[in-house]
Order: C-alpha cells, then structure tokens, then sequence
C-alpha cells in the first residue's frame, strides 16, 4: 500500500533497506526530554529483545515493515514481529516499533504510518497488535488516538503494553 501526499510517501521497506531498522531502532529507544547525553548504540545489540526487533529481518512469516520517505530520503520506519521482543502480547500477535528521525516527529507521519500498518495486519487477519512504550513518552496518548489500550505493565514497571483489537473495527480515524 503506498500513500502519495504532502510529499510524504509511505511505502512497503525494501530487503535492502533492512539495516535501516537498527537505525530507527536507535530512535525509537525512549530519551527523557532532560536528557542531554547520547544514547550508545550498543544499546540495541547488548539487549536480546532490542536486537529481535531488527536481527533475521524478513526471514519470519509475520515480519512487515513500511517506510517514511521524504524527497528521496527514508525518514521514518513502522514495522511488527511475532518474536520475543519488546511489546510482546504473545506468539500471535505482531508486535510495534515504530520511529521518526526527530526533525520529522509532530507532522502526522508516524501516525499515517500506524493507520497504514493496522489496516495491513486487519486485512491480513490478524485479531490484534501490540507495542510497549515507556510510560512518561508522549507518544501513550498517540497510541490511545489510534485505539490503542493499555492492559499492564510492559516488560517492566516503566513500560506500559498496549494492545490494539484488528478485526471489531476499521483502524481509528484521527
């Protein structure tokens, strides 16, 4: 499914743009807004369920991803996995991560990613999606828009695991 408009164009991910998801991985990763340092990269690939998130890409059924470009240029990337990563319901259910680079965060992109993607795994027939976000991101209430709830904590205390129903309704219109 590609969406042409306000030149942003969403697009399924090319094989050999796989390694962008450790990039965007490395957005995704939650920094407090008082944080002034930089988050190592070796953040990605010392944690196992990081690392599920983008390692083996394309090599597992339920593996989709779709891409952000803007004049040529990947900006963005929302994609799911079914395997033991961060956002994880169960077995069944595709798990969320999704980024912006920061200069193209608050533009509606990543949430026409999002509607993109859910309409994807409805069509598909899958029952559900999952995501885990750190529970002071800004980003809860974007889920919550999208028909997101929250059903517990995530992986820890500081992550919630939301939970989106696929198949009871069409994705949330914003």
């Amino acid at each position: 499914m590609t969406i042409d408009d306000d030149a942003v164009l969403i697009r399924p991910l090319r094989p050999e743009e796989a390694l962008l998801l450790e990039d965007f991985l490395l957005e995704a990763v939650y920094v407090p807004e008082d944080f002034t340092g930089q988050v190592p990269r070796s953040v990605i690939y010392d944690d196992p369920m990081c690392r599920a998130h983008f390692e083996g890409f394309g090599t597992l059924p339920d593996d989709r991803a779709l891409v952000a470009e803007v004049d040529g240029r990947v900006v963005g990337a929302c994609w799911v996995r079914t395997t033991d990563c961060y956002g994880r319901l169960d077995d069944s259910t595709p798990a969320f991560a999704i980024s912006l680079y920061r200069e193209y965060r608050g533009r509606g992109i990543g949430t026409r990613m999002l509607r993109c993607m859910l309409e994807q795994l409805r069509e598909a027939g899958y029952a559900r999606a999952s995501l885990g976000v750190a529970k002071a991101n800004r980003a809860v209430h974007l889920y919550e828009r999208l028909g997101f709830r929250i059903v517990g904590d995530g992986f820890d205390e500081t992550e919630w695991l939301m939970v989106r129903e696929l198949q009871d309704a069409p994705a949330a219109a914003g």
